[in-house]
């Protein structure tokens, strides 16, 4: 398992607070279905890789994701106890379009994760490329992976 052992690799010297996206990493996306996230199909090979990444010892897990309207954070909170309810209710930030207004995603993740204060490395996992370089060239100090490195 390629993913797994990046990780291990970078416990080694950090423990580390992995951030995961859920559209598209965790949860299929529907263009078509954008506000019915309770509809989404699981994607369970990426599910299983990140649960046995959560028991690895120094290893915690997060979400963050994006919703465009406030209803949408209690629908991803059901949907993450139904099919992934190893990311503990504490470790799920779901950031509303509708609350904070004027901003996009990719600012929206950077904003959070540059206020998101703690020693250890943060690792960032997401579907969209655009988030990715926003983080990568705004925070320099977050590794970065493109969903795809979870799929062996």
């Amino acid at each position: 398992m390629h993913f797994k052992e990046l990780i291990l690799d970078l416990v080694k010297e950090k423990n580390i607070n992995m951030f995961v996206d859920m559209d598209g990493v965790i949860a299929s996306y529907d263009f078509g279905r954008p506000l019915e996230f309770d509809k989404k199909r699981p994607l369970i090979t990426n599910i299983k890789t990140l649960e046995e990444i959560s028991k690895i010892p120094g290893v915690k897990l997060h979400i963050l994701s994006i919703c465009k309207k406030d209803f949408q954070i209690k629908e991803k909170n059901d949907w993450l106890d139904k099919y992934a309810p190893f990311f503990e209710k504490e470790n799920r930030f779901v950031l509303s379009k509708e609350t904070i207004t004027d901003t996009s995603s990719p600012e929206m993740k950077c904003n959070f994760l540059k206020d998101f204060v703690c020693e250890e490395q943060i690792v960032l996992v997401d579907d969209d490329n655009q988030v990715l370089k926003a983080v990568g060239r705004g925070l320099e100090n977050i590794i970065v992976f493109q969903d795809s490195e979870l799929i062996d």
